[in-house]
């Protein structure tokens, strides 16, 4: 893959919601060249602790006026909106766009496993973090990935990563998705 310093990335990450009353939660895609730009931002709503996120998402980005310039989809987390996982094997078939996960935590699969199990729809769920591969540690970061190299993914994160361990495109959605909900977003992903 030839990654240029200003990549079209597509950073996708929930928005706080809570998890006793809130049904729908915010996601917001934010399309970055690199680590400097932002070109457009998505919207979209999950159910929480659903299994509509990965339909919503690819449908999301099939919509998008910038699909033609996009080349990575990057997102926070394999689940969003509480336990609604992300199947990111689909993703990429289905957009043909690489997709990477991004966490600054290790990821725990046996708590998430637990917590899938306590919820309707186990295996659905299940099959979605395991097509998501092994989890790999770069630069304090954990990630996975699907249609794209270890070392692409190791070279789109050292671009993004510049003002904090998280990469821009993830970051910035994140804010965004914090401003709207709750009236002024925390930093920290």
């Amino acid at each position: 893959m030839n990654i240029k310093h200003e990549i079209r990335i597509l950073g996708i990450d929930d928005s706080p919601f809570n998890k006793k009353s809130s049904e729908k939660v915010l996601i917001i895609g934010a399309v970055l060249r690199g680590a400097s730009q932002i070109d457009g931002v998505l919207s979209t709503y999950v159910s929480r602790d659903g299994t509509d996120a990965t339909k919503k998402i690819i449908s999301l980005i099939k919509k998008t006026r910038h699909l033609g310039q996009l080349r990575v989809v990057m997102i926070n987390g394999v689940c969003v909106a509480g336990l609604n996982p992300l199947d990111i094997k689909k993703i990429h078939d289905e957009t043909k766009l690489p997709v990477i996960i991004v966490t600054r935590n290790k990821p725990n699969p046996e708590k998430l496993r637990k917590a899938f199990m306590k919820i309707k729809g186990f295996k659905k769920r299940w099959q979605a973090v395991e097509n998501a591969g092994p989890v790999r540690e770069f630069m304090h970061l954990y990630f996975q990935f699907k249609g794209i190299s270890e070392e692409d993914v190791k070279k789109i994160i050292r671009l993004t990563a510049v003002h904090s361990i998280v990469p821009e495109p993830v970051r910035t959605a994140h804010l965004i998705a914090g401003g709207i909900v709750s009236g002024e977003s925390r930093a920290r992903v």
